[in-house]
């Protein structure tokens, strides 16, 4: 398939700083989300970094290497550096993969990938699964999204949407968005020249950036069960404990 992968990596993170080297089998984790990528069926695998030692563990790992600027706020911004630097053109579609995320599903990537190819219009794909819980429905660290049948997403939020008038706690048309992303680089391009908006602000998701340019944004639906990134050092023990089993 015609689409590029990049994985911002960045050394500081207020859980764990210098997540991207921390060890698992004696190999950095970034290399492991890399050999991951390594296994989907793309152009290019690349590894967004302002970090001299994650930019060698990256390339060690087989992955193309660019540095990026240090000042960015979110990965979206680094993503579209990466492919300003690149000169990509505006129809080209990059799939952005986290650099905390060793056990990516290649089957969801090109699932994603699909919808976005089905959508020629839209400025990024993004996936969504059903609510299980109404826990998750009211827990406000839980993005929700409300998609149409079309695939088209009306709106994302913390808040428990939609919201059932007759019914309050029912999970009927709920879904759960789930934080992974296929763009085309116009967008991009259109997203780090824009700045932050009111929503975006309120709620603490960029992606109401995109919607308060007037973007369409589509979300496939996925069933399976996905794999938690790794965002705590506990995360990490448990990951090499499955690696050991």
């Amino acid at each position: 398939m015609s689409f590029h992968i990049v994985i911002p990596a960045r050394y500081a993170s207020t859980r764990f700083p210098g997540k991207p080297l921390a060890l698992i089998n004696d190999k950095p984790l970034i290399a492991h989300v890399v050999q991951a990528a390594n296994t989907i069926d793309c152009i290019s695998v690349t590894v967004a970094t302002d970090h001299e030692d994650i930019a060698q563990a990256a390339a060690t790992a087989g992955a193309e290497v660019t540095m990026t600027s240090a000042a960015h706020e979110s990965g979206t911004d680094r993503l579209a550096e990466v492919a300003r630097l690149k000169g990509w053109g505006d129809e080209t579609l990059v799939v952005n993969i986290q650099g905390d995320e060793p056990e990516v599903d290649a089957d969801l990537i090109q699932q994603l990938v699909t919808c976005a190819q089905r959508h020629p219009n839209a400025a990024l794909a993004t996936v969504v699964t059903p609510l299980k819980s109404l826990d998750d429905l009211h827990n406000p660290n839980v993005v929700k999204a409300v998609r149409l049948d079309d695939d088209r997403v009306l709106y994302f939020s913390r808040a428990p949407i939609p919201y059932n008038r007759d019914q309050r706690d029912c999970l009927t048309a709920c879904y759960r968005h789930l934080g992974l992303y296929a763009y085309r680089v116009g967008a991009l391009h259109a997203f780090a020249n824009n700045g932050s908006a009111a929503l975006e602000n309120i709620e603490k998701l960029e992606q109401l950036r995109f919607m308060a340019m007037g973007e369409t944004i589509v979300a496939t639906e996925f069933h399976g069960e996905l794999a938690a990134g790794i965002d705590t050092p506990e995360d990490l023990a448990n990951y090499q404990q499955r690696l050991n089993q």
